[in-house]
């Protein structure tokens, strides 16, 4: 997920009135699980599961909405994405499911850093969906891009900005980005000169729109590139200590300074700092690893904690985070995410 998904802004640009939180996305009933948030103690008494739940299999992927208004959930079967109201008592009634959906999965949605809209990357043909988004919840799809993601689309980021959408994916070139705007997709931007060195699993922007990062399946495991209106620019030097796997999950620190890196190999989690240059030199790991495969990673809205959304109990693993790297993990939360998981966001 990219910063702008998890920015605690209204559309108006004012500071929206909802206190921290933060979601996970997991394999088992109830399919997302979302906890109040303090920066000093962490995980909060659990709130109330969905009165109508996200889907019968495997949550994928949380969103929040800019303003913190609504919640997002991409999971496998139809209609692959679910949304809510979101307040400070949790998750409202569902609203209405978008009027075109598809059989395959959503293995990422987002929010547009404006809140108008909403997308998704979907496993199957056209490989990403976007609806516009409001206070009423999804309106008509827009048209899909005159050129289709070249395979399954398992990574989707909106530039802070705006004005573009990037999504990983399984074929070569792993990653295809388009300019956005009211209207939707425009005329996919060129492919990057050194690609991914194979299946895009994840993608993020960097907060100030200068950087895309795309996490894929082979060595480097994650590939930077400058980003600018015209598109993707000359590849960063790879990292000098590199992911120990494929990179599922992606994101930037809000004030742009550090790369996170979720893989499925100890130790889980890789977290970089990040400039102009690209790539710094490795942070230290966590004195305490997060238990298993990690798929995916986010910074707190104001930068001071890091959660990993993972294999194995207790699922969910924060730590402080600050410009030294990690502090000692947080406390687990009281009440457990009931299986695998995934996506994770602040709020």
């Amino acid at each position: 997920m990219s910063f702008a998904a998890r920015k605690l802004m209204s559309a108006s640009g004012g500071v929206a009135e909802i206190p921290p939180a933060v979601a996970i996305a997991h394999d088992s009933s109830p399919y997302i699980t979302a906890y109040p948030w303090d920066s000093s103690s962490g995980f909060g008494t659990k709130f109330s599961d969905p009165s109508t739940l996200p889907s019968t299999y495997q949550g994928e992927s949380v969103a929040f909405s800019p303003d913190g208004s609504a919640i997002a959930v991409g999971h496998y079967q139809n209609p692959i994405v679910t949304a809510y109201p979101w307040s400070d008592a949790g998750f409202g009634t569902k609203f209405s499911d978008p009027s075109t959906s598809s059989s395959g999965a959503g293995a990422d949605v987002e929010f547009h850093p404006d809140g108008s809209a909403i997308a998704v990357a979907d496993f199957n043909s056209p490989y990403v969906l976007a609806f516009p988004w409001s206070g009423s919840g999804f309106g008509s799809k827009y048209s899909n891009p005159s050129t289709l993601p070249t395979g399954s689309g398992i990574g989707v980021a909106f530039s802070p900005n705006g004005s573009a959408i990037a999504i990983a994916h399984v074929s070569s070139p792993y990653v295809s980005a388009y300019p956005w705007s009211g209207s939707g997709f425009g005329t996919k931007f060129s492919n990057p000169s050194t690609l991914p060195s194979s299946s895009g699993f994840s993608v993020a922007f960097s907060p100030d729109s200068s950087a895309i990062a795309v996490g894929h399946n082979n060595s480097p495991y994650v590939s930077a590139y400058p980003w600018s209106g015209s598109g993707f620019g000359t590849k960063f030097s790879d990292p000098s200590t590199l992911p120990a796997y494929r990179v599922e999950g992606i994101d930037f620190s809000p004030d742009g300074s550090a790369l996170a890196c979720a893989f499925g190999l100890s130790p889980y989690v890789a977290v970089y700092p990040w400039s102009g240059s690209g790539f710094g030199t490795k942070f230290s790991d966590p004195s305490t690893l997060p238990t298993g495969h990690a798929r995916g990673v986010a910074f707190s809205s104001d930068g001071s904690a890091l959660v990993v959304g993972h294999a194995d109990s207790p699922y969910i693993t924060a730590y402080p985070w600050s410009g030294s790297g990690f502090g000692s993990k947080y406390t687990d939360p009281s009440t457990l995410p009931t299986g695998t998981g995934y996506d994770v966001a602040f709020i």
